[in-house]
């Protein structure tokens, strides 16, 4: 008999799984897939780390969770610097100086500051949607161009019928300063994500290919208390009706030239290509094989069987997850966490927080 058996090897799970450990517990660790790592996994392709479930560049201002992470794995000095392809038109991201000389042409931030103010006139009232509400923030120029392609096939809906609090805020920069996330501590760890994975569950029994919901009582009797980092809707057989998510779906290429685009990740802002961005894998940690690993993501509407990456938290859905939540509430041994256990979009640094808590206040017990 197990303390602990913890569902998913992604980040929650492996952080729960050695704070459980090192409490002196018993833990077992029972994954779906055949690797651990959930959707940080990166698998080594010609001798390239692949983001296997998209890029995750790690960013926080999260001191203790920095100091953590940092135990398991040494981190490079990556800096997220996205650039827009629409239509053959290469802009800045996210929206600085650069983006707006290349819009406009202009040169001072008094200049671009002055260009926005007028465009952002259009929208008199409140934004009702979220074409209203970038228009408001940035003005219709940029809209246009860098938000209202890309932001369509990421969501599979019309700005118009999107609502406003999606971009809430943008950040917008008067200064020549294209550092995405402009977080303190930013970084790929040395060798891929897989191998910082492997380090937090050392010593800890992993069984892969193991599908928790399928063998559900037998796996619970094996333990006095389970970690569910699964879609919470799933372990409760869609009682209440499915949540809805965004799913992406991934073409890798290994091409046979040493560079093809110059950057790691470059957004394809206009409607026309289906792809939402492309990733070159080996600039996360500044390669120089002689290869490289492309990869093009789709955004797709998730359906049964799908592999789900973002909630779509919007009314509708909100409401619906705290229906669960009162049911996970009643399930006495069970703890949900993570993005598809708290329905919740969460960046890295996020989850690996959350679960410290949690950890800490299950392990004090």
């Amino acid at each position: 008999m197990y303390d602990y058996l913890i569902v998913g090897s992604g980040l929650y799970g492996a952080v729960f799984a050695h704070e459980a450990k090192k409490a002196g517990k018993s833990v077992l660790v029972i994954e779906k897939r055949n690797n651990i790592g959930g959707n940080v996994y990166t698998e080594k392709i010609e001798d390239i780390n692949v983001h296997k479930y998209g890029a995750h560049i790690f960013h926080t201002n999260n001191k203790k969770v920095w100091k953590y992470v940092t135990q398991f794995a040494e981190f490079n000095r990556f800096t997220n610097s996205p650039v827009a392809n629409y239509n053959g038109e290469i802009y800045s991201l996210p929206f600085n100086m650069y983006t707006f000389n290349k819009m406009w042409g202009v040169v001072t931030p008094e200049e671009a500051a002055a260009k926005i103010e007028e465009q952002r006139k259009e929208i008199k009232d409140k934004p009702r949607n979220l074409e209203e509400q970038a228009i408001s923030l940035v003005g219709r120029d940029i809209y246009e161009k860098l938000i209202k392609g890309y932001t369509e096939k990421q969501w599979g809906r019309s700005c118009t019928e999107l609502p406003a609090f999606i971009i809430n805020r943008l950040p917008v920069r008067f200064t020549f300063d294209n550092n995405y996330f402009n977080a303190l501590y930013q970084g790929i760890p040395i060798g891929g994500y897989t191998e910082m994975v492997e380090n937090m569950l050392d010593g800890i029994e992993v069984r892969l290919g193991v599908d928790y919901l399928e063998n559900k009582n037998e796996l619970d009797n094996c333990a006095e208390k389970v970690v569910y980092t699964g879609a919470i809707d799933a372990y409760f057989n869609y009682r209440l009706g499915a949540l809805e998510y965004r799913s992406v779906r991934f073409e890798t290429e290994v091409l046979d030239i040493p560079n093809f685009q110059g950057n790691a990740a470059v957004n394809y802002t206009d409607k026309d290509t289906p792809w939402t961005r492309i990733i070159e894998h080996k600039w996360f940690e500044f390669g120089k094989q002689s290869k490289t690993v492309i990869s093009r993501e789709y955004s797709s509407e998730w359906k049964l069987g799908d592999e789900p990456y973002y909630p779509v938290n919007d009314e509708k859905n909100n409401a619906l997850y705290s229906e669960y939540k009162k049911l996970a509430a009643a399930e006495k041994n069970v703890i949900f966490g993570g993005r598809l256990g708290e329905y919740k979009y969460y960046d890295m640094d996020a989850v690996i927080a959350s679960s410290l808590i949690m950890s800490e206040k299950e392990l004090k017990a």
